[in-house]
C-alpha cells in the first residue's frame, strides 16, 4: 500500500520522512536533512530540528559546492571525449562494445567511458619478415627469406573482423611462400626465379587476406635470400662456381665468335669483288680481243699479205721484247750465232768481283762487234753461195 494509507496503530499514516503530521511532508526540512547527512559525510557538523541560521547557511555553502564539484566533473568528462585525427588516421568507435561507426579525420567528440575509439593509421607502411626451410618441386630443400610490405586497407575489418591480424598475417604469408615454392625448381628460387615467385606469392596472399577479412594490402614482397641448407652449403657452391665458369667461357667464346666473324666475312668479301673484278677484265678483254680480231679480219680481207707481215713483226716483236737471248741460224750453213743481247744492252756499272771494278761495253767496242758480225755474216754467204755454185 502507499506510504500516506492509513495503517498501523491508532490508524495514522506512516510518514517516510519520519514525522508525525498528517500533511504533506516539508520540502525545506526534507533538504535540510539532506544537507545535514551530506554535511556529516564530508566532516561537516550538523544542526538539529531547531538550528538557527548559521546552521543553513553552512548547508547551503555545502551544496554550493557539490555543485560545483559535479559541474567541474562533467566539463572534465566532456573535455576528455575531444581527440584530433590526422588526415593518415582513421578511428573505430565502441559504443558499449558495440561497431556505431568509424570517425573521418578532424576534431571529433565522443562521449567518454561510454565510447571507445581505437585509432588506426591507414598511410603507415608496415614491414614483415617470414624465413622458411620448405621443399621444392624438384625435391630439394631450400632455405627462403622474405620481407614483405603492407598497409591498413580497411580499418573497420583489420579491428574488427580478425583477433589479430598480424598474426594472420604472418601465417598467410608463410603458407603462400610454400605453396608457390613448392611448384617451383630449385633453380628458379636459387637465381633468375626470385622476382617471379615474389609476384606470385603477393598475389596469392592479398586472395587470402581478403578471405580473412583482415582489411590488410600487400604493397610489396621481395625475396632477400634463397639458399640451401648449410649442411650441404660447399656442395651448392661448387655447382654455383660450375655454372659461372660456364657463364665465363661462353663469353668468351661468344666475344671470339663476334672478333672472327666479322673478318671472315670480310675476307670472303674481299675474295668475291676480286672474283668480280677478274671476271670483268676477263670479260672486257675478251670483248677487246674479239673486236680486235674482227677489225683485223676487214683489213685482212683488203690487202692480205701486208696484214699477214704485220702481225708476224708483231708477234715477233712481243716474243723477242720478252727475252734477252737470240740464236741467229745462217741458211745453208751449220753455225748458229749466239748473240748476248743482255749484256751487250747493259750499260756501264761496277762490279764486285774480286775486290776489283771492270767496266761495261762502250759504244766503240759495240761498233767493233757490228763490223766483226757483218764481216761474219758475208764471209758465210760468200761460202754457201760458193757451195751452191759447186753443186
Amino acid at each position: 500500500m502507499s506510504w500516506n494509507e492509513p495503517g498501523g496503530g491508532n490508524n495514522r499514516p506512516r510518514d517516510p520522512w519520519g514525522g508525525n503530521d498528517q500533511g504533506p511532508p516539508d520540502l525545506d526540512e526534507a533538504l535540510k536533512k539532506l544537507q545535514q547527512r551530506l554535511s556529516s559525510l564530508f566532516g561537516g557538523r550538523g544542526g538539529g530540528s531547531g538550528a538557527g541560521s548559521s546552521g543553513g547557511s553552512g548547508g547551503r555553502m555545502s551544496g554550493a559546492l557539490l555543485g560545483v564539484i559535479a559541474a567541474g566533473v562533467i566539463t572534465v568528462w566532456a573535455l576528455l571525449g575531444f581527440y584530433q585525427l590526422d588526415e593518415q588516421e582513421r578511428a573505430i568507435v565502441l559504443r558499449f562494445g558495440k561497431y556505431a561507426g568509424t570517425m573521418q579525420p578532424g576534431l571529433q567528440w565522443n562521449p567518454p567511458l561510454i565510447d571507445e575509439v581505437i585509432k588506426v593509421n591507414t598511410t603507415k607502411i608496415r614491414a614483415a619478415q617470414v624465413r622458411e626451410v620448405m621443399l621444392t618441386q624438384d625435391e630439394n630443400i631450400v632455405e627462403v627469406t622474405m620481407s614483405l610490405q603492407y598497409i591498413i586497407d580497411d580499418p573497420e575489418k583489420f579491428v574488427l573482423e580478425v583477433r589479430d591480424p598480424e598474426v594472420s598475417l604472418q601465417h598467410a604469408a608463410q603458407s603462400a611462400l610454400r605453396h608457390v615454392v613448392g611448384d617451383s625448381t630449385m633453380d628458379l628460387v636459387l637465381t633468375e626465379g626470385r622476382a617471379a615467385i615474389a609476384g606470385d606469392v603477393r598475389d596469392r596472399l592479398q586472395t587470402y587476406l581478403d578471405t580473412y577479412g583482415t582489411g590488410i594490402r600487400v604493397s610489396k614482397i621481395n625475396i632477400d635470400e634463397g639458399k640451401p641448407p648449410a649442411q650441404v652449403q660447399g656442395a651448392f657452391d661448387d655447382v654455383i662456381k660450375a655454372r659461372e665458369d660456364e657463364e665465363r667461357v661462353k663469353n668468351e667464346a661468344q666475344s671470339y665468335a663476334n672478333g672472327i666473324v666479322p673478318e671472315a666475312r670480310g675476307r670472303a668479301q674481299r675474295v668475291f669483288e676480286e672474283a668480280s673484278a677478274y671476271q670483268q677484265q676477263v670479260m672486257a678483254q675478251a670483248e677487246g680481243e674479239a673486236s680486235r680480231f674482227t677489225q683485223l679480219l676487214a683489213e685482212y680481207e683488203k690487202s692480205p699479205k701486208v696484214t699477214r707481215d704485220r702481225l708476224y713483226l708483231d708477234a715477233m716483236q712481243t716474243v723477242m721484247a720478252n727475252t734477252n737471248k737470240v740464236l741467229v741460224d745462217v741458211e745453208g750453213g751449220n753455225n748458229v750465232m749466239y748473240l748476248p743481247l743482255d749484256k751487250l744492252a747493259r750499260p756501264s756499272g761496277v762490279g764486285a768481283a774480286s775486290g776489283s771494278s771492270r767496266s761495261g761495253l762502250s759504244e766503240r767496242d759495240l761498233r767493233d762487234i757490228t763490223e766483226r758480225l757483218k764481216q761474219e755474216f758475208r764471209r758465210d754467204i760468200d761460202v754457201n753461195d760458193t757451195r751452191r755454185s759447186t753443186r
